[in-house]
């Protein structure tokens, strides 16, 4: 749904107007100045390039469905914002289906008005307006792992950094009986969006991908070809002609004049392009190192290699979600056995705040009830906080280690072993992109 105008949430405007700050939405059809002050306040505080004529014309058209956010400063003349925040609303994959999500991205805080409690107040007003609009969970990237806690976020995802000595290993895994051929990089901005989401909905933890972020997975804008000019694609095709996966990448000079070939996305709808476009990456000739960032903790490519020590495998946190709705969240997604379980949810912030009781059937379908009485004497019973509940809420977490490190506590015996099997994803959730 579009949420671009929903209001601005009264109670963070009335706090920052006290210090003559005023939160506004920016007008992205009717005021191009201000959303390009905007966008060049976000590339600063992220310490990238100035935006030029094209690339705001670019940013206007593909962020349009964006709720463009920014705090200005009375005492500042101009039309720079000294904070920013975008926000939308988009599917995430879970195990068996998708929940709408409001993701969060493009915080930023000017150093010059820190420690005033503007990105509480930012953050908080998307919880709220997320909450108004009935989007049960909350998503972002976090570029610092100790900022999101306060707010109830926490990681979901955890994703890898894999690094491949192609020269220990070779290719051991099946041989596709289609083929691979280069396109060219329109082509693959054209084709990539709906390979990616074919595989989207194989992997809890990804969201919907439009041309803006897949402009910036692959490092390339329709119409600024000439900072690309290194960038190569390729495209597998089936047997039967169909396109099923693109791959981007790049190849430099390493350490030791060794070349590496760095994978920007690797899209696979089926098993088949998968293996294809990986055999072809790592069977580049001259090539030394094949890296490849954001991808699955559980990555088929390592038991494809004949020496599975030829990769270094560096997993880290993602994808951090904040559950806002449990019900709605809760009965979004399936689960891998029946259960009953009873769940205490604290939250500071109030949003996830309850006793829920959580009742799955033989089919792995939820549903989900508000309590406001004792838990029910034949249900299994726990008590968790909402940054918990993130955690496990897509299977990347266990709730079993999260139990024994005292932060899940089990009210009635072997409740915890019948929430981590419940919750448990057969695929690894991920997100291989950055928003």
């Amino acid at each position: 749904m579009d949420f671009t105008d929903a209001p601005i949430d009264q109670t963070s405007a009335t706090n920052l107007a006290e210090q003559q700050l005023t939160l506004a939405l920016v007008d992205t059809a009717n005021d191009r100045e201000r959303y390009a002050a905007w966008h060049n306040v976000v590339n600063r505080g992220f310490y990238g390039e100035r935006d030029d004529e094209k690339d705001v014309e670019f940013l206007l058209n593909a962020g349009a469905y964006r709720r463009t956010t920014g705090v200005w400063d009375a005492a500042e003349a101009g039309v720079d914002p000294v904070a920013t925040v975008s926000t939308w609303s988009t599917p995430l994959s879970v195990p068996g289906g998708t929940v709408p999500t409001w993701a969060i991205s493009a915080v930023t805080v000017a150093p010059t008005h820190r420690r005033r409690g503007i990105a509480r107040n930012l953050i908080e007003a998307e919880l709220r307006t997320a909450a108004a609009c009935n989007v049960p969970v909350a998503a972002l990237t976090a570029s610092e792992a100790t900022i999101y806690g306060r707010f109830g976020f926490a990681p979901a995802a955890r994703v890898s950094k894999i690094t491949i000595d192609t020269k220990r290993a070779s290719w051991a895994g099946p041989t596709p009986t289609g083929r691979v051929r280069f396109i060219e990089l329109d082509e693959l901005f054209e084709q990539g969006p709906a390979i990616f989401e074919r595989e989207r909905l194989q992997h809890p933890g990804e969201i919907e991908l439009g041309e803006l972020l897949w402009s910036g997975t692959i490092d390339y804008r329709p119409g600024k070809e000439d900072k690309a000019k290194d960038i190569r694609a390729i495209q597998y095709t089936g047997a039967a002609g169909e396109v099923q996966g693109v791959a981007a990448y790049r190849v430099k000079e390493g350490s030791d004049d060794k070349l590496t070939a760095s994978v920007l996305h690797l899209a696979a709808a089926t098993d088949d392009a998968y293996a294809a476009l990986w055999r072809f990456l790592l069977e580049l000739d001259l090539v030394r190192v094949l890296e490849a960032d954001l991808r699955s903790t559980d990555e088929p490519v390592l038991w494809q290699l004949s020496d599975v020590r030829a990769a270094k495998v560096a997993p880290y946190d993602h994808l951090w979600l904040r559950i806002i709705d449990p019900i709605a969240a809760l009965e979004a997604r399936s689960y891998s056995r029946p259960v009953r379980l009873v769940l205490d949810v604290v939250d500071p912030l109030e949003f996830a705040q309850g006793r829920f009781l959580l009742e799955v059937n033989d089919a792995g379908s939820a549903s989900v009830s508000h309590l406001t009485e004792n838990a029910p004497a034949d249900a299994g019973h726990l008590a968790l906080s909402e940054r918990d509940l993130a955690q496990i809420y897509v299977g990347g977490a266990s709730a079993t280690a999260l139990h024994r490190a005292g932060r899940i506590t089990e009210l009635t015996d072997g409740a915890v072993a019948h929430l981590d099997a419940a919750f448990h994803s057969p695929v690894a959730p991920r997100l291989g992109i950055w928003f």
